[in-house]
């Protein structure tokens, strides 16, 4: 850290690792992200019997070993890895061996089968499952100056911001190839593209590192991460840091009080990874390939069985809520098969 960020201004990847996984930070709080914020897993059982169908597909691939791994990253209080287990096949639950990977402690209810892990194994054969992980891996936030010059965002506990140091180094030639700040419009023209004063962005390379890490626990299997997400195509010029309090966003404060995120260049991290088959989805079309659309029941069950008819239209409302347009559905999934066929294709 330089000079100018000592004493009580730090870069932002610093004051949100302190304030979200130190000692009391947001994460290690008695109540969990779901007293903050709902994610997939909260919203509908469903996302976990999609998830459990994977986990199948993964089985299927691999030839269905003695020991199947599944890892759920960032398991929160082990809410997805505990409706997985109880979705699966009975045949296929006795091979599985299950790991909740969080910082927090173990929940003193969850399920006696389920490890619970401050990092993922080693050497998994299966499914390793990182839902709303990458988003709150810490990063730089860069801010363009009035001379046209990105530099780093540092911060103070309260949240008040001040410009620091030029970005330089791997982390300048991260934002350079993956999230230019420049004029689009000039230089899809050919022309210059200075940099407007204010344009800002989040310098993914920790969870391109992170990401990496990750997909190289595994042995053979399936890797899948999913976050609110864009692509180089299409960033937003000012950035996503924002916080989340009791159900609302808020702004940003590192003070332990709020969680931190940013959304996941996961075309970035498809890239960190040498290994092929990398492949980015929306959730509404990995859900879909998996079973889950959304179908109204047919109007006809409402006068021969009207009690199932509820009960599918309830499931129904559920699976739209997970795939909806502009919603959850507009989720990335990230797909890295470890030597095996991707199990996961989009629906024809």
């Amino acid at each position: 850290m330089t000079a100018e960020a000592t004493g009580e201004w730090h870069g932002w990847r610093a004051a949100t690792q302190a304030a979200l996984y130190g000692p009391g930070g947001f994460y290690r709080r008695p109540e969990g992200p779901v007293g903050h914020f709902r994610t997939s897993v909260h919203a509908s059982p469903l996302f976990a019997t999609a998830v459990a169908r994977l986990l199948c597909r993964v089985d299927e691939a691999l030839g269905r070993p003695g020991s199947l791994d599944f890892v759920d990253m960032a398991a929160g209080r082990g809410e997805l890895v505990a409706g997985v287990l109880a979705a699966l096949p009975a045949e296929v639950a006795a091979r599985t061996r299950a790991y909740a990977v969080e910082i927090a402690e173990r929940p003193e209810t969850l399920d006696h089968r389920i490890e619970w892990l401050p990092e993922p194994p080693r050497r998994i054969t299966g499914l390793l499952f990182a839902n709303e992980w990458l988003d709150n891996v810490p990063v730089e936030v860069a801010e363009v100056d009035s001379t046209g010059v990105p530099r780093l965002v540092l911060v103070r506990r309260d949240g008040t911001e001040r410009l620091g140091d030029p970005v330089a180094g791997a982390e300048a030639r991260w934002l350079a190839r993956w999230w230019p700040l420049g004029d689009r419009d000039a230089a899809t023209a050919g022309e210059d593209a200075p940099a407007a004063e204010g344009l800002r962005a989040e310098i993914g390379l920790p969870r391109d590192e992170a990401w990496a890490a990750a997909v190289a626990t595994l042995e053979r299997g399936l890797a899948v991460a999913v976050d609110y997400a864009h692509t180089v195509s299409a960033r937003p010029p000012f950035g996503t840091l924002t916080g989340y309090r009791e159900g609302r966003e808020t702004a940003p404060v590192p003070d332990g009080s709020c969680d931190i995120t940013a959304h996941v260049a996961l075309d970035a991290c498809a890239t960190a990874c040498t290994l092929p088959g990398a492949r980015l989805l929306s959730q509404r079309e990995a859900l879909h390939a998996l079973g889950i659309t959304g179908a109204r029941p047919p109007l006809a069950l409402a006068s021969t069985h009207p009690a199932d008819y509820v009960r599918a239209l309830a499931t129904a409302g559920e699976a739209a809520e997970l795939t909806a347009a502009s919603g959850l559905g507009d989720f990335g999934w990230l797909v890295q098969p470890v030597g095996i066929p991707s199990p996961l294709e989009p629906a024809a």
